[in-house]
């Protein structure tokens, strides 16, 4: 029975690696382009704001960065990393930063749920800085 299994086990398993040969190397380019674009389309929203573009690839940084479009103090990066905090605090700093770039909450609603969407919207369509919408 153990030989059996050992046999199944072998068999099933013998595809020659992790990622799964051509169907895996088309997700990963796929997915590095997507991730190429979207900070791409950040760089450019913190261009617009005056901000440096490159904060777009620091983690935590990038976080502070949107924190000072949107107006809020930096500290409130902190409170990213509350668990149920996070999710109303990021919920605020997408609706703030679309303000500061003359969007309504609608779009500020939509950055906040479909990033991927929106943060190309605002970085590579017309829509100008305006200064911080929230009072820092």
């Amino acid at each position: 029975m153990n030989r059996l299994a050992l046999t199944l086990a072998q068999s099933s398993g013998s595809s020659g690696g992790a990622g799964g040969g051509a169907p895996g190397l088309v997700f990963l380019i796929v997915w590095l382009a997507i991730v190429v674009f979207i900070i791409a389309a950040l760089w450019k929203v913190f261009a617009k704001a005056g901000q440096p573009g490159w904060a777009a690839i620091i983690p935590i940084y990038n976080g502070y960065v949107l924190c000072k479009i949107a107006g809020r103090p930096g500290w409130w990066i902190i409170l990213f990393f509350i668990p149920i905090v996070n999710i109303i605090v990021t919920a605020i700093v997408s609706i703030d930063v679309a303000k500061s770039f003359g969007k309504g909450t609608g779009f500020g609603i939509g950055l906040w749920l479909l990033g991927i969407v929106f943060y190309p919207i605002l970085g590579f369509g017309s829509a100008q800085y305006q200064g911080p919408a929230a009072g820092t």
